[in-house]
């Protein structure tokens, strides 16, 4: 007679998952379970539950180009991926270490999604990410000095436990984008982890920042304490079409 006020009261508490699981053992039936393991029962749902829930609320904040994920990586094709790198990397112990990555290599070889990967993963170790295309970072960054959200956007970024940085070095940046990236790294230095994923290699970074001082300081809080995929071969995204127009037709 009590079952349906106590379901409604664990709702209004938001207890869901263990209003959820209540409700499933009263369906099922658990009368060869005792109190203390029906209690446990309902208490490993709501935990469940709300990891779940927090989960997706990092996904949905993260905004990752790619839905990847580490089990998906393809490690067929040569590319030069250490697999046993990844799975180093997997573990995010550089996250905890506040480490950088570095991923480089020729458009296709799959920079971006191995870096959706990581981030991805780092989201379901309960570290928020988020993904950026460089350039645009850059020019949101510089507006928002002019319309007093600077400060507020730099302090969200920088709380951000991976910020992916897609697209490095793809345009060479202005007077002023140097000056926010470099406040941004600053301020992410040794708090946070940076993923950078770039078609140009890292030896010429430098020349494209095109001020020597902010070159400097900008590579020096990115590069020291970064590790390094280095990604080589055909595009992922050639192999594919080749393989699309092996298919034959329908008559």
């Amino acid at each position: 007679m009590l079952n349906h006020p106590t379901l409604e009261q664990l709702r209004s508490l938001k207890l869901t998952g263990m209003a959820q699981a209540f409700s499933e053992q009263l369906e099922l039936g658990s009368h060869d379970l005792s109190f203390e393991e029906r209690l446990a029962l309902l208490v490993e749902q709501e935990v469940l539950s709300r990891n779940n829930k927090r989960l997706t609320t990092r996904l949905r904040n993260a905004k990752l180009r790619h839905q990847a994920s580490i089990e998906d990586i393809d490690y067929k094709h040569p590319r030069n991926l250490d697999r046993k790198m990844m799975k180093s990397l997997a573990t995010c112990t550089w996250l905890k270490d506040k480490h950088n990555l570095i991923i480089t290599g020729a458009t296709g070889t799959g920079k971006t999604y191995l870096g959706c990967a990581l981030a991805q993963q780092a989201c379901r170790l309960g570290f928020t990410a988020l993904y950026k295309q460089t350039s645009r970072l850059l020019q949101e960054l510089v507006v928002s000095k002019g319309d007093g959200r600077y400060l507020r956007l730099l302090n969200r970024l920088t709380k951000t436990h991976v910020l992916i940085l897609d697209d490095w070095g793809l345009d060479a940046p202005t007077a002023e984008q140097r000056r926010v990236l470099f406040e941004l790294l600053d301020e992410r230095y040794e708090r946070s982890s940076t993923l950078i994923v770039s078609q140009l290699p890292v030896n010429l970074w430098y020349d494209n920042l095109n001020d020597p001082t902010l070159a400097d300081a900008i590579l020096d809080r990115v590069i020291h304490n970064a590790y390094r995929l280095e990604l080589k071969g055909e595009s992922l995204r050639k192999t594919k079409l080749s393989l699309t127009k092996d298919i034959p037709s329908k008559s």
